[in-house]
């Protein structure tokens, strides 16, 4: 059995009384986990909207509870990582996470970021070592798949594109996911919503029909792992 962690982190909801105001990266996601669900109906399916209920920013007392050693927080302290705790033991059990996010000001949501903070922390999903030299951080989860479900206004932030250059969402989900053990990343994108026009109407239909056959192949190969294992232990 496997575990899907799906993140959420856009400030609209997936259906709206203006269809025009519906989000469309949650809607795109949602694409993916029911094509998941029904092919994977007994898999753990574990869900986040941050876009609708954010987790708190960190403050400087986060970081020094974060700093403190466990024999050494007080209750206060450990009362302050209670919701990082539970963030980072979701992702600790995911196989696959989802995080589907809208382009804000050409990178992620406050809120997305308000996640990350949360989870990305030393001793955690990091640990810290100078004797590494130039590169001390080094991930202590590993094995994930990450599926990124982005959706923007413009174009053209792909690698070579007229906008690359102003894409910091798409490389900022890149840099961050290592530290939640991820060694996979597939990226589904919808573009052109400012525009209104076909293109636009094109790439949410490719974005949605590579959500349903990602899924389909993803399911499909965790199927097969599962089989392979119950072969081992015949």
């Amino acid at each position: 059995m496997s575990t899907i962690l799906h993140i959420d982190s856009s400030v609209r909801a997936i259906d709206n009384p203006n269809p025009n105001h519906n989000s469309i990266s949650k809607n795109v996601a949602l694409k993916f986990i029911n094509t998941w669900r029904q092919m994977r109906h007994t898999d753990e399916y574990i869900y986040r909207d941050v876009g609708m209920n954010p987790p708190g920013f960190i403050t400087q007392e986060w970081i020094g509870a974060v700093f403190t050693p466990d024999e050494k927080r007080t209750s206060a302290q450990k009362e302050i990582l209670v919701l990082s705790d539970l963030l980072i033991a979701e992702v600790a059990k995911a196989d696959i996470i989802v995080i589907s996010t809208p382009m804000y000001n050409y990178g992620m949501p406050a809120q997305l970021k308000s996640w990350f903070d949360q989870v990305v922390r030393i001793n955690k999903t990091f640990d810290f070592d100078l004797a590494r030299g130039d590169f001390p951080l080094r991930p202590l989860l590993s094995g994930k798949v990450l599926v990124t479900v982005t959706s923007s206004g413009e174009f053209g932030f792909e690698k070579g594109g007229v906008r690359e250059s102003s894409s910091h969402l798409q490389p900022h989900l890149r840099t961050l996911s290592k530290y939640l053990g991820v060694e996979t990343i597939y990226e589904i994108a919808a573009e052109y919503q400012e525009f209104a026009d076909e293109r636009h109407q094109t790439s949410v239909s490719n974005a949605n029909n590579r959500a349903h056959s990602l899924a389909t192949e993803l399911a499909n190969s965790a199927s097969e792992a599962s089989s392979a294992q119950c072969a081992d232990h015949v």
